[in-house]
């Protein structure tokens, strides 16, 4: 069978037709080709209503359109079965670490209460292009999904425009060219850090988005995926942007988590300095 719609029989249906309450509808599309991920994560804590790990780049959190067995939601379930720990919050794909999940109802709802609440703390690292001058700052810049073009991104805009946006950074080291800085992200918009480290001038290495570049890269990746010249452009093939640490109030404790996720190895590579943290 192509891929098409058919009747219960067998015959295939016309787009035309109109589906009526009581029909069955039979949908047969091609196989599906997964993208290949990492799928091993490291286990930064866990006890009976808190899992915490470390995610790698490369591993999408939750099922899409592309992703589906190669998803941290997927492996959860198949590591934990049917009442698996589900995730709190989210990282993007190419970024790594610290992911925290709640096991049962109740410790779920209580880690997304403090993450909807901003009672979490969180730190990031990045390897920026360029060096920062400023040791340390504020960038406080309000951001928005754009009008047109692809609707994943985000863009800056004028005060009292757009969402308040607010990053903290400080500067660990700066080395050949690079800077390797400290995050602590205020709110939580989407792309927030990568977006206001592009709008200072220093966006991150390997960034699709928001590098030097535009979206050009990410088009090119799409198309034709990492080739060598794309990779030289980019100057890594994802971006390098790591959840270094993370404390949230347990569920059921007193005492806060504080949670850790060491530098990974491609950011060390590219890094090549003595680490500042």
């Amino acid at each position: 069978m192509k891929s098409c719609a058919y009747r219960a029989d067998g015959t295939p249906r016309r787009a035309s037709e109109r589906v009526r309450e009581g029909e069955t509808v039979i949908l047969v599309r091609p196989s599906f080709d997964e993208p290949e991920t990492p799928r091993d994560f490291g286990i930064l804590y866990e006890d009976d209503e808190v899992l915490a790990v470390d995610k790698p780049a490369g591993l999408p959190m939750h099922p899409t359109a592309t992703y589906h067995r190669n998803t941290l939601t997927y492996i959860l379930g198949e590591r934990y079965g049917e009442d698996c720990p589900q995730i709190a919050h989210r990282l993007d794909r190419e970024t790594s670490g610290v992911v925290v999940c709640g096991k049962g109802i109740e410790a779920e709802r209580a880690l997304k209460i403090c993450f909807e609440r901003r009672e979490v703390s969180k730190s990031y690292l990045a390897i920026c292009e360029g060096e920062i001058p400023d040791d340390e700052g504020i960038i406080d810049v309000p951001m928005s999904s754009v009008e047109e073009g692809l609707h994943v991104l985000m863009r800056t805009r004028e005060p009292g425009e757009g969402l308040p946006s607010r990053t903290h950074y400080q500067v660990r080291e700066r080395h050949a060219g690079l800077t390797l800085v400290e995050l602590h992200p205020e709110t939580g918009r989407q792309h927030q850090l990568r977006v206001h480290l592009a709008w200072l001038g220093f966006p991150i290495v390997g960034d699709k988005l928001y590098g030097p570049e535009k979206e050009k890269p990410f088009l090119d990746w799409v198309e034709h995926g990492m080739t060598p010249g794309l990779l030289a452009r980019l100057g890594m093939e994802r971006q390098a942007l790591h959840a270094w640490r993370l404390s949230i109030r347990h569920p059921s404790r007193e005492a806060p988590l504080e949670l850790e996720a060491p530098l990974p190895a491609d950011m060390r590579s590219l890094w090549g300095g003595e680490e500042a943290i």
